[in-house]
């Protein structure tokens, strides 16, 4: 049976290969192809975010009142890297491959720290929390990525 942090899981792999392809076309300079894989990454990243902040956190701070504290912090991580994100994606429009890098490399360190933060502590303490509505959960996370359109990203596309 899938588990809720499987789901979360699953979107840390795919959003952290499309960071590295961004990163590999602004090193060779392919702006064009950096510009798309970037916004790809962004896109993913904000439905992470997004399912993250409206199902999982509301259902964890209803179920435990222990998971306010750690749901802040994730929802203001959360906003640290939306920042560094938009600088990145202003650093491709400028082709500024050294400050884009450099975003890039402060955004890996954030996202290890936040993922490893989540899939450590918060995810499974989803699966044991909301072990009785996961059923429920995961439909609302499906049908919230149907409703929005997501793709199956198919890393062969770039």
């Amino acid at each position: 049976m899938e588990k809720i942090s499987d789901t979360f899981s699953s979107d840390h792999v795919r959003c952290d290969e499309l960071f590295f392809r961004s990163e590999e076309h602004v090193q060779r300079h392919e702006w064009w192809q950096a510009k798309e894989i970037l916004t790809r990454f962004i896109d993913e990243m904000n439905e992470h975010f997004l399912k993250e902040e409206s199902i999982l956190f509301p259902a964890l701070n209803e179920h435990s009142a222990n998971a306010a504290g750690p749901t802040q912090v994730m929802r203001l991580e959360h906003d640290d890297m939306r920042q560094l994100m938009q600088d990145m994606q202003s650093d491709i429009k400028k082709q500024d491959a050294d400050h884009f890098l450099g975003s890039s490399e402060t955004l890996m360190v954030m996202m290890r720290q936040h993922n490893t933060k989540e899939e450590n502590i918060l995810y499974p303490m989803a699966d044991n929390i909301l072990a009785g509505d996961q059923e429920k959960i995961l439909a609302h996370i499906h049908e919230h990525k149907e409703k929005r359109g997501i793709a199956k990203w198919n890393k062969n596309e770039y």
